[in-house]
């Protein structure tokens, strides 16, 4: 398995060439780490981090202030559900998400409700994600998703029904010898269909230590 919080952290490399001074969204910020990743990697670049648990988002704030972002990244403790009333269409340049992955009925639920939100699709669905990065994109705006393999073709179905054309996807690898437990996506909104896979990605070496990806990725 993964160490905590290694989907966000390679999410935030795959993301890296979000252009400068975009403006970019995260939805389901948890605690804060895409942003704050993201604000180093990114020239100009301006945040808002959309997370549904207040203790959570909470937790996130003062990540921010720690690191002394307040004035790039912005925590809001809200629901998917409410970004449309909140935001006009298209106030976005980029989108970031690293969204529960199982779906209710599947997997063991986990009694800690914090767990349980993070995890499973409780209070918004895949496709609840993938409609509200529609709306909030530009056109031609970009989405960035890490997620699991398995639900690959809900996800390129859901992305094309809602006018995110997929454009980048990377496989992520515990070693060699084990299946993929990972994809990093990348999608334009109203873009041209092309689809590129990049090169796969392996976290650990046959020793069990970092491969010399996953050190560079945590190095930069």
């Amino acid at each position: 398995g993964f160490c905590f919080g290694i989907d966000s952290v390679l999410l935030t490399d795959f993301a890296k060439e979000i252009k400068p001074s975009s403006k970019v969204i995260d939805l389901g910020s948890g605690t804060g780490i895409i942003p704050i990743l993201l604000s180093a990697k990114t020239k100009n670049t301006n945040f808002i981090g959309i997370e549904i648990q207040e203790d959570v988002a909470e937790m996130a704030s003062r990540s921010i202030e720690l690191n002394h972002l307040e004035n790039r990244i912005k925590i809001e403790n809200d629901s998917i559900s409410n970004l449309k009333a909140k935001y006009e269409k298209g106030s976005f340049d980029a989108v970031t998400t690293n969204p529960p992955y199982k779906k209710l009925n599947t997997g063991l639920v986990n009694e800690n409700s914090q767990k349980l939100i993070s995890r499973h699709e409780i209070t918004a669905s895949l496709e609840d994600f993938i409609e509200s990065t529609s709306y909030l994109l530009k056109d031609f705006g970009e989405f960035y998703m890490v997620h699991r393999p398995d639900r690959l073709v809900d996800i390129l179905y859901l992305m094309r029904k809602h006018s995110i054309e997929p454009k980048k996807i990377k496989f992520v690898y515990p070693n060699k010898q084990k299946p993929t437990n990972l994809i990093l996506i990348k999608g334009v909104k109203c873009g041209k269909p092309f689809l590129k896979f990049e090169d796969n990605l392996y976290v650990y070496d046959e020793d069990g230590n970092y491969t010399e990806d996953i050190l560079r990725i945590y190095n930069k």
